[in-house]
Formats: C-alpha cells, structure tokens, sequence
C-alpha cells in the first residue's frame, strides 16, 4: 500500500485496530499526505466534469465495474457474472482492463482466471483502454464491452457505472489514501448508477441498511443491489472441478495474493476446511521458482496438511498441479443475489441488443 508499510500492515493501521505509538505516529504522517492526494484527484475529476470533449465514446454500450476504496471489493467474479449473462443472450461480450500487474508481454490475473472460465470472453489488457475499446470495437466487432477496475478512468464514456462496495469495509475508513483506503471522497459515488454491496452476508442486516444510508446520502437516485461471494467448488490448474466437500475438515494450508486476504480465509472457514495457517503475499503478486520453493518448504514446517489451497487468481499464474507432493487446489467463487437481482437485470436488458 505504501512503500514502507505491507498491506497487512496498512489496513491495521489505517483502520485503527492498531493503538500503540507508532501507529498513532504513522497515521499522524499519513494523514498530512492526505489533503495533496485529495486535491489532486479532485482537480483531475473536475477537468473531466468541465470538458466532456476529453471522453471518448467507443460506439457501444460500455459498463464499468468499480469501486471507490483500495483492496479487493470483489469485482472480477461480478465481471465474470456479467460475462456470462452477455453471452447467454449470445450478445459478444469483451473485458477490458488496464493490466495491472501484468508481467510485460504477459496476460494478468484477472485475464487468465477469465480466460480459463470463459474462453468465449476476450480480455484486452492495455495501460491506454481507449485504444483497447477501439480494437474490441472495429476489429473485434463487440456489441458490448465491460470495464473491469474503471471507476476512475475517465476517458471512456460509460453507459452503466456500477461501483462496488465491500461490506466488511465499505468507507475505506472515511480517509482518504494514504490516511485511508478510498481512493477519491465519497462524493464520488454521485457518478454511479449502481451500487452492489459485496459480500453482503458478512455483516448484520442493520450494518447493511446503514451502509446504504450512507451511500443513498451521496448517490440518492442509484440502484441498489446486494450480492453475496458463494464458494462454487475446487478447480485445479488443469480445469477440472472438484466438490467443496472433498475439503471439508481437512487441514489445509493455505495462501493468497489479493487485496483482501481475510474474505479468503472466511470463505475457507464457509467451506468447512480447518485451515493449519494462511500465507499472505500482496496483491496480483507474480509467483516464481522460489516462491514454490518457499511454499514448499512452509507446508513441510506445518505438515501434516491434506492439501495446499489458493484462489483462483494465485492458480491461474502459478499452472502447477502439485506443491510439495500435495495437491493444489482454488476456491472457486461465484456470486448470487442477496436483493436487487431482478431490477438489475432489467437495466442490463437495455444493452443486450
């Protein structure tokens, strides 16, 4: 998150869960950081607000899926969601995306963990995604193309802004970065024309109507939807499926490189699987030899353990069947409706030519 705290580090200390001096010094710190950042992306945002010319209209219905906060809402299986509901209709469909953490000439996680779930589905990854919409639109002939991670990219015009919101956390903190998680003010949130609450069974249902208070405040005319992460089953790297109950009370070890590690482990413990430990590394990290080498040597430090587990994005980089002689296996994860579903897809009707 910065570059001299980890992300595990950043969110105890932002969020406040850390009380000792020198987390109390570090938020003092961050917090003079704030005001430039937020001004700067105030500014940037009026400039679009004041000069429409600068948004560049692709010709097709474009919906983006956002957020406003740091860290994994859980876009990519709502992107998949969309994906699909596309293409059931037989409308073509493509993802684009900036590519983050991508090695250069190299597909990133989000795309190989769609491309293995939806090989129908392209995924354009490039840094100018005006000029990957243009390639998706004139060589591809898409009629529809879905923005994945776009909130705060201004360039495209969007016929559907959908922004997320992570239930356990949804305000980055009321801070803006680097005092906090949110990536420009809450204001912000008047741009959407969604707004989907993730993981949404994770808090009780007066937390939720207070989050959606909070956010009909500042986007009063959105539509709200709720959405719940469910486990689906294990997939391996080479595509085959596997129950969630051939884990259960199983030790397990476990690890991850996303931007919210603790949704990970809950969604292990909704499995049933009794997790030895679980090893965090950041967000879209890039796995190499010595990575498995290091797994390898971890599990044997916390041995016995039945299998070695991940999520889906860590599989998709890693292509290995086995750890250190154990399997390796992904939760794979789907979403349902928690409420909104039907109004929700009466707005995607409008796009589906």
């Amino acid at each position: 998150m910065t570059p001299f705290l980890s992300p595990a580090d950043f969110r105890e200390i932002v969020s406040g869960r850390r009380t000792d001096v020198r987390a109390a010094i570090t938020r003092a710190a961050l917090s003079a950081l704030e005001l430039p950042y937020h001004v700067a992306v105030s500014l940037r945002n009026r400039s679009f607000d004041r000069n429409p010319s600068r948004i560049t209209r692709t010709g097709v219905p474009v919906i983006s899926v956002g957020n406003v906060t740091l860290g994994g809402t859980g876009k990519s299986p709502l992107i998949a969601w969309l994906a699909q509901w596309f293409r059931d209709r037989n409308v073509r469909v493509a993802v684009i995306s900036r590519g983050y953490g991508a090695q250069y000439g190299s597909q990133n996680d989000e795309s190989l963990e769609l491309e293995q779930l939806l090989p129908d589905v392209p995924h354009l990854q490039n840094p100018d995604r005006v000029a990957a919409a243009q390639v998706a639109v004139d060589e591809l002939d898409m009629q529809v193309l879905l923005l994945d991670d776009a909130f705060q990219h201004r360039r495209i015009h969007r016929d559907l802004d959908i922004v997320l919101l992570d239930a356990t956390a949804p305000f980055g903190y009321d801070h803006v970065f680097p005092r906090g998680m949110l990536r420009e003010s809450l204001r912000a949130l008047a741009r959407a024309d969604v707004i989907a609450l993730s993981r949404a069974d994770l808090v009780s249902p007066s937390e939720r109507q207070t989050i959606r208070e909070t956010a009909r405040h500042y986007a009063p005319s959105a539509q709200w939807i709720e959405i719940i992460h469910q486990p689906q089953d294990w997939i391996d790297a080479q595509g085959s499926r596997h129950p969630l109950e051939s884990l259960r009370n199983q030790r397990v070890a476990a690890f991850c490189g996303i931007g919210n590690p603790h949704a990970f482990r809950q969604a292990l413990s909704h499995c049933g699987c009794d997790v030895v430990e679980l090893r965090e590394f950041p967000d879209h990290h890039p796995y190499h030899r010595d990575d498995i080498q290091t797994l390898g040597k971890w599990i044997d430090s916390i041995s016995p353990v039945y299998s070695v587990v991940c999520t889906h994005k860590d599989l998709v980089k890693i292509g290995l069947m086995r750890i250190d002689r154990l399997p390796l296996l992904a939760l794979r994860i789907g979403i349902q409706f928690q409420a909104g579903k039907e109004s929700f897809e009466k707005l995607l009707a409008a796009f589906a030519p």
